[in-house]
Protein backbone atom coordinates (compact mmCIF):
# COMPACT_ATOMS: atom_id res chain seq x y z
CA UNK A 1 0.00 0.00 0.00
CA UNK A 2 1.47 3.18 -0.68
CA UNK A 3 -0.18 6.73 -0.10
CA UNK A 4 1.29 10.33 -1.43
CA UNK A 5 0.83 13.36 0.93
CA UNK A 6 1.97 16.58 -0.22
CA UNK A 7 2.36 19.69 1.39
CA UNK A 8 1.98 17.66 4.62
CA UNK A 9 2.87 17.71 8.51
CA UNK A 10 4.49 14.97 10.38
CA UNK A 11 1.32 14.41 12.45
CA UNK A 12 -0.30 13.41 9.23
CA UNK A 13 2.39 11.16 8.27
CA UNK A 14 1.95 9.61 11.51
CA UNK A 15 -1.72 9.33 11.05
CA UNK A 16 -1.55 7.95 7.22
CA UNK A 17 0.98 5.02 8.78
CA UNK A 18 -1.62 3.73 11.34
CA UNK A 19 -3.96 4.13 8.75
CA UNK A 20 -2.23 1.46 6.13
CA UNK A 21 -1.23 -0.51 9.19
CA UNK A 22 -4.73 -0.97 9.93
CA UNK A 23 -5.69 -1.19 5.91
CA UNK A 24 -3.83 -4.00 5.26
CA UNK A 25 -5.01 -5.93 8.73
CA UNK A 26 -1.55 -5.43 10.55
CA UNK A 27 -2.08 -3.03 13.11
CA UNK A 28 0.58 -4.29 15.63
CA UNK A 29 3.86 -2.96 15.46
CA UNK A 30 6.93 -5.85 15.18
CA UNK A 31 9.35 -3.90 13.88
CA UNK A 32 12.76 -3.54 15.62
CA UNK A 33 14.25 -0.18 15.34
CA UNK A 34 14.22 2.92 13.23
CA UNK A 35 16.85 3.35 10.04
CA UNK A 36 16.93 6.96 9.48
CA UNK A 37 18.89 7.58 5.67
CA UNK A 38 19.84 10.78 4.68
CA UNK A 39 20.58 10.91 0.84
CA UNK A 40 19.73 12.99 -2.08
CA UNK A 41 17.43 12.19 -5.34
CA UNK A 42 19.96 10.34 -7.25
CA UNK A 43 21.59 8.21 -4.72
CA UNK A 44 17.96 7.46 -2.73
CA UNK A 45 16.51 4.43 -5.01
CA UNK A 46 19.77 2.51 -4.16
CA UNK A 47 20.02 3.13 -0.70
CA UNK A 48 15.97 2.36 -0.37
CA UNK A 49 16.40 -0.89 -2.23
CA UNK A 50 19.18 -1.90 0.28
CA UNK A 51 17.44 -1.38 3.70
CA UNK A 52 14.47 -3.26 2.27
CA UNK A 53 16.52 -5.98 1.84
CA UNK A 54 18.49 -5.66 4.71
CA UNK A 55 14.70 -5.27 6.45
CA UNK A 56 14.01 -9.17 5.87
CA UNK A 57 16.29 -9.66 8.89
CA UNK A 58 15.79 -6.59 11.00
CA UNK A 59 12.16 -5.46 10.10
CA UNK A 60 12.58 -1.54 10.75
CA UNK A 61 11.03 1.92 9.79
CA UNK A 62 13.04 3.51 7.33
CA UNK A 63 12.31 7.28 7.04
CA UNK A 64 14.30 8.54 3.68
CA UNK A 65 15.16 11.89 4.21
CA UNK A 66 15.92 13.65 0.95
CA UNK A 67 16.65 17.46 0.93
CA UNK A 68 15.66 19.10 -2.09
CA UNK A 69 17.46 21.89 -3.39
CA UNK A 70 15.41 24.84 -4.63
CA UNK A 71 16.30 26.63 -7.97
CA UNK A 72 14.66 30.01 -7.32
CA UNK A 73 14.96 32.26 -4.71
CA UNK A 74 11.29 32.59 -4.29
CA UNK A 75 11.10 28.44 -3.69
CA UNK A 76 13.89 28.56 -0.52
CA UNK A 77 11.79 31.34 1.52
CA UNK A 78 8.91 28.71 0.91
CA UNK A 79 8.84 25.34 3.17
CA UNK A 80 7.16 22.29 2.16
CA UNK A 81 6.92 18.84 3.14
CA UNK A 82 6.24 15.94 0.86
CA UNK A 83 5.33 12.14 1.66
CA UNK A 84 5.38 8.60 0.09
CA UNK A 85 3.91 6.05 2.79
CA UNK A 86 4.36 2.85 1.61
CA UNK A 87 3.34 -0.05 4.18
CA UNK A 88 3.00 -3.88 3.41
CA UNK A 89 4.27 -4.96 0.60
CA UNK A 90 5.70 -1.76 -0.97
CA UNK A 91 7.94 -1.71 2.20
CA UNK A 92 9.01 -5.17 2.22
CA UNK A 93 9.04 -5.99 5.90
CA UNK A 94 8.42 -2.77 7.51
CA UNK A 95 7.64 0.77 7.48
CA UNK A 96 8.79 3.28 4.87
CA UNK A 97 8.48 6.95 4.38
CA UNK A 98 10.54 8.92 1.97
CA UNK A 99 10.29 12.41 3.01
CA UNK A 100 10.55 15.25 0.82
CA UNK A 101 12.02 18.91 2.19
CA UNK A 102 12.04 22.08 0.24
CA UNK A 103 12.57 25.34 1.77
CA UNK A 104 13.42 26.32 5.29
CA UNK A 105 12.37 23.14 6.68
CA UNK A 106 15.42 21.34 5.04
CA UNK A 107 17.19 22.98 7.85
CA UNK A 108 14.97 21.84 10.68
CA UNK A 109 15.05 18.12 9.29
CA UNK A 110 15.47 16.90 12.88
CA UNK A 111 11.87 18.30 14.02
CA UNK A 112 10.36 16.12 10.69
CA UNK A 113 12.17 13.23 11.84
CA UNK A 114 11.56 12.93 15.67
CA UNK A 115 8.03 12.41 15.48
CA UNK A 116 8.55 9.53 13.56
CA UNK A 117 11.01 7.80 15.24
CA UNK A 118 9.36 4.03 16.87
CA UNK A 119 9.17 5.00 20.52
CA UNK A 120 11.40 2.28 22.77
CA UNK A 121 13.42 1.03 19.99
CA UNK A 122 17.13 2.13 18.87
CA UNK A 123 17.58 4.62 15.90
CA UNK A 124 20.70 3.83 13.04
CA UNK A 125 21.37 7.22 11.41
CA UNK A 126 22.66 6.07 7.51
CA UNK A 127 24.49 8.62 5.03
CA UNK A 128 24.78 6.92 1.89
CA UNK A 129 27.18 9.75 0.31
CA UNK A 130 27.76 13.26 1.43
CA UNK A 131 27.66 12.63 5.31
CA UNK A 132 28.96 15.12 7.63
CA UNK A 133 32.36 15.65 8.99
CA UNK A 134 31.03 15.00 12.52
CA UNK A 135 28.17 12.94 12.13
CA UNK A 136 26.92 12.81 16.30
CA UNK A 137 27.25 16.32 16.41
CA UNK A 138 24.85 16.53 13.21
CA UNK A 139 21.29 17.44 13.97
CA UNK A 140 20.04 14.07 12.68
CA UNK A 141 23.23 12.11 13.73
CA UNK A 142 22.19 13.22 17.45
CA UNK A 143 19.17 11.42 17.45
CA UNK A 144 20.87 7.66 16.77
CA UNK A 145 22.65 5.36 18.81
CA UNK A 146 24.20 4.25 15.68
CA UNK A 147 25.75 6.13 12.67
CA UNK A 148 26.93 4.46 9.25
CA UNK A 149 29.45 6.49 7.26
CA UNK A 150 31.09 5.23 4.01
CA UNK A 151 34.30 6.93 3.21
CA UNK A 152 34.43 5.10 -0.13
CA UNK A 153 32.54 7.47 -1.75
CA UNK A 154 34.05 10.63 -0.95
CA UNK A 155 35.96 12.98 -3.17
CA UNK A 156 39.18 11.95 -1.30
CA UNK A 157 38.04 8.46 0.43
CA UNK A 158 41.55 8.08 2.58
CA UNK A 159 41.63 11.78 3.33
CA UNK A 160 38.10 11.34 4.88
CA UNK A 161 39.56 8.91 7.19
CA UNK A 162 41.28 11.45 8.72
CA UNK A 163 38.29 13.31 9.44
CA UNK A 164 36.71 10.16 10.42
CA UNK A 165 39.35 9.64 13.62
CA UNK A 166 39.07 13.28 14.74
CA UNK A 167 35.43 13.63 15.00
CA UNK A 168 35.28 9.87 15.86
CA UNK A 169 32.44 9.24 18.33
CA UNK A 170 31.58 5.97 20.10
CA UNK A 171 28.49 4.48 17.62
CA UNK A 172 30.33 5.80 14.63
CA UNK A 173 31.17 3.29 11.88
CA UNK A 174 32.00 3.27 8.22
CA UNK A 175 30.89 0.91 5.99
CA UNK A 176 34.13 0.72 4.58
CA UNK A 177 35.56 -1.33 7.60
CA UNK A 178 31.96 -3.40 7.39
CA UNK A 179 33.52 -4.38 3.45
CA UNK A 180 36.85 -6.00 5.69
CA UNK A 181 35.19 -8.09 8.13
CA UNK A 182 35.37 -11.62 5.95
CA UNK A 183 39.35 -10.58 5.55
CA UNK A 184 39.57 -10.21 9.13
CA UNK A 185 38.26 -13.56 9.98
CA UNK A 186 40.27 -14.93 7.66
CA UNK A 187 43.37 -13.82 8.56
CA UNK A 188 42.58 -14.37 11.97
CA UNK A 189 41.70 -17.77 11.23
CA UNK A 190 44.53 -18.35 9.48
CA UNK A 191 46.97 -17.09 12.54
CA UNK A 192 44.99 -19.73 14.43
CA UNK A 193 46.56 -22.45 12.47
CA UNK A 194 50.34 -21.27 13.11
CA UNK A 195 52.47 -20.82 16.16
CA UNK A 196 54.84 -18.40 14.76
CA UNK A 197 56.42 -14.88 15.01
CA UNK A 198 54.83 -12.38 12.84
CA UNK A 199 57.42 -9.98 11.31
CA UNK A 200 55.72 -7.67 8.55
CA UNK A 201 52.69 -7.55 6.49
CA UNK A 202 51.81 -6.13 2.82
CA UNK A 203 48.53 -5.65 2.15
CA UNK A 204 47.72 -4.92 -1.54
CA UNK A 205 44.72 -3.53 -3.15
CA UNK A 206 43.48 -0.19 -4.81
CA UNK A 207 45.27 2.19 -4.52
CA UNK A 208 43.43 5.35 -2.36
CA UNK A 209 40.72 2.54 -0.93
CA UNK A 210 40.25 3.16 2.46
CA UNK A 211 39.02 -0.46 3.06
CA UNK A 212 43.17 -1.25 2.32
CA UNK A 213 43.70 1.62 4.41
CA UNK A 214 41.26 0.07 7.69
CA UNK A 215 42.70 -3.50 7.07
CA UNK A 216 46.36 -2.11 7.55
CA UNK A 217 45.71 -0.29 10.20
CA UNK A 218 44.23 -2.88 11.88
CA UNK A 219 46.67 -5.03 10.77
CA UNK A 220 49.95 -2.93 12.49
CA UNK A 221 47.78 -1.82 15.67
CA UNK A 222 46.74 -5.92 16.27
CA UNK A 223 50.37 -7.41 15.14
CA UNK A 224 52.70 -4.59 16.04
CA UNK A 225 54.65 -4.93 13.23
CA UNK A 226 55.66 -3.05 9.85
CA UNK A 227 52.79 -2.77 7.38
CA UNK A 228 53.44 -2.03 3.41
CA UNK A 229 50.35 -0.90 1.52
CA UNK A 230 50.97 -1.78 -2.27
CA UNK A 231 48.63 -0.76 -4.77
CA UNK A 232 47.03 -3.05 -7.25
CA UNK A 233 44.58 -2.68 -10.40
CA UNK A 234 41.82 -4.18 -7.55
CA UNK A 235 38.99 -4.85 -7.94
CA UNK A 236 39.33 -3.85 -4.23
CA UNK A 237 41.38 -5.68 -1.77
CA UNK A 238 43.52 -7.97 -3.30
CA UNK A 239 46.22 -9.66 -1.12
CA UNK A 240 47.82 -9.93 2.24
CA UNK A 241 51.34 -11.24 2.59
CA UNK A 242 52.89 -11.71 6.11
CA UNK A 243 56.23 -13.28 6.83
CA UNK A 244 56.37 -15.06 9.67
CA UNK A 245 59.34 -17.31 11.71
CA UNK A 246 57.83 -19.82 9.81
CA UNK A 247 57.85 -19.04 6.45
CA UNK A 248 54.90 -17.04 3.78
CA UNK A 249 51.35 -16.62 4.72
CA UNK A 250 49.37 -15.49 2.25
CA UNK A 251 45.42 -14.81 1.38
CA UNK A 252 45.02 -13.64 -2.32
CA UNK A 253 41.69 -12.76 -4.28
CA UNK A 254 42.12 -11.29 -7.67
CA UNK A 255 38.74 -11.78 -9.18
CA UNK A 256 36.84 -10.20 -6.12
CA UNK A 257 35.13 -13.54 -5.32
CA UNK A 258 37.35 -16.89 -4.94
CA UNK A 259 40.76 -16.50 -2.62
CA UNK A 260 43.73 -18.87 -1.87
CA UNK A 261 44.55 -19.18 1.51
CA UNK A 262 48.56 -20.39 1.49
CA UNK A 263 50.06 -21.00 4.71
CA UNK A 264 53.88 -22.56 4.62
CA UNK A 265 54.27 -26.33 4.64
CA UNK A 266 50.33 -26.96 3.82
CA UNK A 267 48.49 -27.59 0.72
CA UNK A 268 46.74 -23.80 -0.74
CA UNK A 269 43.11 -23.76 -0.16
CA UNK A 270 40.39 -21.96 -2.06
CA UNK A 271 38.02 -19.93 0.35
CA UNK A 272 34.75 -18.20 -1.08
CA UNK A 273 36.03 -14.05 -0.52
CA UNK A 274 33.28 -12.16 -2.59
CA UNK A 275 32.79 -8.62 -2.52
CA UNK A 276 29.70 -7.88 -1.06
CA UNK A 277 26.15 -5.86 -1.72
CA UNK A 278 25.89 -2.66 0.24
CA UNK A 279 22.32 -4.48 1.78
CA UNK A 280 24.26 -7.15 3.34
CA UNK A 281 26.94 -4.29 4.79
CA UNK A 282 23.89 -2.92 5.82
CA UNK A 283 22.55 -5.82 7.68
CA UNK A 284 26.04 -6.54 9.36
CA UNK A 285 25.89 -2.92 11.13
CA UNK A 286 22.31 -3.60 12.06
CA UNK A 287 23.18 -6.80 14.29
CA UNK A 288 25.25 -4.60 16.92
CA UNK A 289 24.01 -1.18 17.71
CA UNK A 290 26.85 -0.88 20.67
CA UNK A 291 30.24 1.21 19.98
CA UNK A 292 32.89 -0.92 17.74
CA UNK A 293 36.05 -0.51 19.82
CA UNK A 294 37.93 -2.68 17.27
CA UNK A 295 37.22 0.06 14.79
CA UNK A 296 38.00 2.90 16.46
CA UNK A 297 40.87 1.47 17.59
CA UNK A 298 41.89 0.64 13.94
CA UNK A 299 41.08 4.23 12.97
CA UNK A 300 43.00 5.95 15.47
CA UNK A 301 45.94 4.25 15.20
CA UNK A 302 48.13 6.79 13.51
CA UNK A 303 46.19 7.66 10.97
CA UNK A 304 48.51 10.39 10.01
CA UNK A 305 51.67 7.57 9.78
CA UNK A 306 49.40 5.56 7.52
CA UNK A 307 48.86 7.78 4.61
CA UNK A 308 52.44 9.31 3.36
CA UNK A 309 51.17 9.30 0.01
CA UNK A 310 47.96 12.01 -0.14
CA UNK A 311 45.38 11.95 -2.59
CA UNK A 312 44.99 14.98 -4.97
CA UNK A 313 42.50 17.55 -4.16
CA UNK A 314 39.11 17.51 -4.84
CA UNK A 315 39.98 20.67 -7.20
CA UNK A 316 42.70 18.96 -8.97
CA UNK A 317 45.60 20.42 -7.48
CA UNK A 318 48.27 18.53 -6.55
CA UNK A 319 47.79 17.32 -2.52
CA UNK A 320 51.33 18.91 -0.47
CA UNK A 321 53.85 15.93 -0.20
CA UNK A 322 53.81 14.06 3.60
CA UNK A 323 56.32 14.45 6.08
CA UNK A 324 59.15 12.65 5.12
CA UNK A 325 58.38 12.88 1.20
CA UNK A 326 59.80 15.66 -0.80
CA UNK A 327 57.55 17.31 -3.82
CA UNK A 328 60.39 15.85 -6.31
CA UNK A 329 59.87 12.49 -4.85
CA UNK A 330 56.52 12.60 -5.31
CA UNK A 331 56.41 14.15 -9.07
CA UNK A 332 58.76 11.42 -9.93
CA UNK A 333 57.19 8.67 -8.32
CA UNK A 334 60.16 7.28 -6.72
CA UNK A 335 58.16 4.76 -4.09
CA UNK A 336 55.60 3.18 -6.23
CA UNK A 337 54.81 1.30 -2.82
CA UNK A 338 54.37 3.06 0.42
CA UNK A 339 54.39 2.41 3.77
CA UNK A 340 50.99 1.98 5.59
CA UNK A 341 52.38 1.66 9.37
CA UNK A 342 55.30 1.19 11.15
CA UNK A 343 56.28 -0.27 14.20
CA UNK A 344 58.58 2.20 16.29
CA UNK A 345 62.06 1.00 16.41
CA UNK A 346 62.50 0.12 19.76
CA UNK A 347 59.51 -2.52 19.39
CA UNK A 348 60.54 -5.79 18.93
CA UNK A 349 58.37 -8.16 16.33
CA UNK A 350 56.66 -10.52 18.67
CA UNK A 351 54.09 -13.61 18.88
CA UNK A 352 50.73 -12.82 17.35
CA UNK A 353 48.28 -15.30 19.13
CA UNK A 354 44.91 -15.66 16.91
CA UNK A 355 42.93 -13.96 19.85
CA UNK A 356 44.67 -10.83 19.59
CA UNK A 357 43.87 -10.51 15.67
CA UNK A 358 40.10 -12.11 16.37
CA UNK A 359 38.02 -9.07 15.43
CA UNK A 360 35.68 -8.59 18.57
Amino acid sequence: MKMDLTDTTASKVNKALVEGRRAIGTPAVGMVLTLVIVTDEENAYDALRAANDASREHPSRTLVVIKRVSRSPRDRTSSRLDAEVRVGAEASTGETVVLRLYGEVSDHADSVVLPLLLPDAPVVVWWPVNAPLDPARDPLGALAQRRVTDSYTAEAPVRELSARADAYTPGDTDLSWTRITPWRSMLAAALDQVTCTVTAVEVEGEEFNPSCELLAMWLADRLDVPVRRSPSAGPGLTAVRMQTSCGPVSLGRADGSLATLAIEGQPDRAVALKRRDTSELIAEELRRLDPDDTYAAALRYGVQRLITTDEPEADGREAAPSDGATAKDEKAGDAPERTAAKAPAKRAARKAPAKKAAAK
